[in-house]
């Protein structure tokens, strides 16, 4: 073989994807954010796309916000069935109702040391709750995996309440016990009623 013929194919195999990186849709994941008005759901054009493109959904997380519906979609799949959905969401994305991101990203790595805990979180509607909670956990070193919060007045009295719910990942090495007295301690302190369970599947 000729030098120069095989310093081409080098330089060829470093610009493809490896074969075994292809094989593997774990190792392939697009991002997918939308933002659009609750009456035009990109839902079903978006899952239509993944599948046509023979990528698979591998979690979504939908929610209506306003009068906007908010869409966050992971799919996976080959190197090449990513960059055939690309090509189909920036299609998609003409559309002027829609406020659509997507961008290639890695599996998360493996957190088999964070407990999965549920906090949920009632108390009458004031500014700065979401701001506290956060930050006494983010001070012992917990993260926020899912939130979701809301107001809404109250049926019998109609007074304007605030309610949020946490998933959070505690450290395996935190103390359960005295982490829960600390919280709920914080949330007499606010007027909160609160509690702290494991999330249970």
């Amino acid at each position: 073989m000729r030098p120069h013929c095989a310093q081409r194919r080098h330089r060829q195999a470093l610009l493809k994807p490896s074969s075994t990186s292809a094989r593997s849709g774990s190792d392939n994941q697009l991002l997918i954010q939308v933002l659009t008005p609750t009456a035009k759901s990109p839902l079903l054009a978006l899952a239509k796309r993944i599948a046509d493109a023979g990528c698979n959904l591998s979690e979504s997380r939908v929610s209506t916000i306003g009068t906007e519906i908010s869409l966050m979609l992971l799919a996976n799949g080959t190197w090449d069935a990513l960059a055939k959905l690309e090509t189909a969401l920036t299609k998609l994305a003409r559309d002027e109702s829609l406020r659509l991101v997507h961008y290639r990203t890695s599996p998360r790595e493996n957190s088999s040391h964070l407990l999965p805990y549920l906090v949920e979180v009632v108390a009458a509607d004031r500014p700065g709750i979401v701001a506290r909670i956060v930050e006494f956990f983010s001070q012992h070193g917990i993260s926020v995996e899912q939130l979701n919060s809301t107001r809404y007045h109250a049926m019998q009295t109609g007074a304007e309440m605030f309610q949020a719910q946490f998933t959070i990942g505690i450290p395996a090495e935190i103390h359960i016990a005295a982490l829960r007295d600390d919280f709920l301690e914080l949330c007499d302190g606010l007027n909160l009623d609160a509690i702290m369970d494991p999330v249970k599947f």
